[in-house]
């Protein structure tokens, strides 16, 4: 035996051994009991206190914080955000263990495109993008570094996530007729993030059909690149290419950079933007200028008309009373399954709507690690790194944008996504903490023998409703499309905004969404 696999061979028989150690952890993210709250309405009772705003923003995600961006820069002061979680940021929050900053969930930021013109404009704001000679420029502090990430295929690791090593000729074949495919879509009719204008005819047949159905019928058949393309939607859509829509699947691609084999002209990867916190670095920028006007720890509970404004009572989870706010006008940016339940009087459309749309429950594990985890040969570790045929969605690195080559304790955090189970939200609720730190560890432990001896705490949050699933039609729903339009006069005091709006969710569409509903509620109010 060589000297070199000796003292790796040694160190995980070492590492075996030291299973003693007590590994703590608990539950955190969003408030199951919080949200629960709207299907055990509180007894009735006269709101403790009546206040009055011109804009009222119920929702404090992305979608409600952008909203209220808008407001500010408008010059609208007198205005107040409710939010049911103790702090503002929706799927956006991070959290800490130990002192060190992770996500709860959404944890980067593609490089807008010239389609998303108002996050760029934010992200210049927050000093992330300065445009210089005719581009566009952004910090490299924050840009993700490399290697960006690595999939663990065949027993080792590998550059990348579209599995390579000791692949035959009939699967690269198969990878590059999809890449012409997604080519051939492009072209047709343009993908844009975030989603505009009507929708063309090409991307309502791709609409009508789930993806897994679109690649059979293209003959796209290869377990390599079904496996790939699998992991890719579930990853930003919470689910797998049995449940999607194709239209989803190729948007996945076309939106942004495509589908190319390593090597190809134009194969890399876009830039993204990422934080030891993920994109709760983006939601405190957004929440930070807005001072009191952040009102957490409220569970909107009924948005009602009135002559002349909006009635809209919450429940104060702290004092346990109802408190009541009259708006002027009323952004809802709430999931529309919440703003449905809650309005007094909702339109066809936005019951159609909320009915026919599935949201993916989500769990997310950060996992405290005192030192780095011996490694299987190949790719060294990266900021996301993805095992194949695994259940999970694999687990980024917090300490990636550190740079430090000194080993020092770390937070790994675990994604999976739950959108492809019928039982997935009632398994994700019902599984005890124990439970996941067993499936966790164990999912983990083939390609890091060493993790259970180096793991210090795993902290789980979970997200019954994390996102909107893009389903077969949703793309084309002319009830989505109605919600993006002034409703009934008795509701035009009423705009919605949350990603929901394009039956997906990514940063970009919730945020766009805030922006257009901030900005109509200062023409009203003009």
């Amino acid at each position: 035996m060589k000297r070199r696999s000796f003292i790796a061979s040694s160190a995980i028989a070492l590492a075996a051994c030291s299973r003693d150690r007590t590994i703590e952890g608990g539950f955190n993210g969003a408030s199951v009991e919080r949200g629960h709250l709207l299907r055990r309405a509180p007894a009735a009772s006269p709101p403790s206190s009546t206040r009055k705003v011109d804009v009222l923003i119920a929702g404090g995600g992305i979608a409600g914080l952008s909203a209220a961006r808008a407001l500010r820069l408008s010059g609208i002061e007198n205005f107040v955000l409710l939010d049911l979680e103790d702090s503002a940021g929706g799927n956006s929050r991070g959290g800490q263990i130990a002192g060190l900053a992770c996500p709860l969930g959404a944890h980067y930021l593609p490089v807008p495109g010239d389609d998303a013109s108002e996050v760029r404009d934010f992200l210049a704001e927050a000093g992330l993008a300065k445009y210089i000679a005719g581009r566009w420029i952004y910090d490299e502090r924050n840009l993700c570094h490399s290697p960006q990430e690595r999939l663990y295929f065949n027993g080792q690791w590998q550059e990348g996530l579209l599995p390579l090593q000791g692949v035959g000729a009939s699967t690269l074949a198969q990878y590059r007729k999809f890449s012409r495919r997604v080519d051939d879509a492009s072209r047709t009719a343009r993908f844009h993030v975030p989603l505009r204008g009507v929708v063309p005819a090409s991307h309502r047949a791709l609409d009508a059909v789930t993806f897994s159905t679109w690649l059979d019928r293209e003959g796209l058949n290869d377990a390599h690149l079904r496996w790939y393309l699998d992991y890719c939607c579930r990853d930003d859509y919470g689910a797998g290419t049995s449940i999607v829509s194709a239209w989803a699947g190729i948007h996945y691609f076309a939106s942004r950079h495509g589908f190319s084999l390593p090597g190809d002209q134009n194969a890399d990867r876009d830039q993204v933007l990422t934080w030891p916190e993920g994109n709760a670095w983006l939601a405190k920028r957004l929440a930070d200028p807005l001072g009191d006007r952040i009102v957490t720890g409220r569970v909107v509970l009924r948005i009602a008309p009135l002559k002349q404004s909006l009635q809209v009572e919450a429940y104060n989870v702290a004092t346990k009373q109802i408190e009541r706010y009259e708006a002027a006008q009323c952004i809802a940016a709430m999931p529309l399954f919440i703003t449905a339940r809650v309005l007094n009087a909702p339109s066809r459309a936005l019951t159609e709507a909320a009915s026919r749309m599935p949201h993916a429950p989500w769990g997310v594990a950060n996992i405290h690690i005192e030192a780095p985890l011996y490694d299987k040969p190949g790719a060294p570790p990266s900021w996301d790194n993805v095992i194949y045929g695994a259940r999970g969605l694999g687990y980024v690195d917090a300490g990636h944008q550190k740079l430090n080559p000194l080993p020092e304790p770390t937070v790994l955090t675990y994604y999976r996504s739950m959108g492809d189970d019928p039982q997935g939200r009632a398994r994700l609720l019902s599984r005890d903490w124990a439970t996941w730190r067993d499936e966790v560890l164990d999912e983990l432990s083939d390609p890091h023998p060493d993790l259970s001896s180096k793991a210090l705490r795993i902290d789980v949050a979970r997200w019954g409703h994390a996102m909107a699933v893009p389903v077969p039609g949703m793309r084309s729903s002319a009830a989505l499309a109605a919600l993006q339009r002034p409703q009934s006069d008795l509701w035009r005091r009423l705009h919605f905004a949350h990603s929901d709006l394009s039956g997906y969710s990514v940063f970009e569409e919730a945020f766009t969404h805030g922006w257009r509903a901030g900005n109509a509620v200062k023409k009203a109010l003009a």
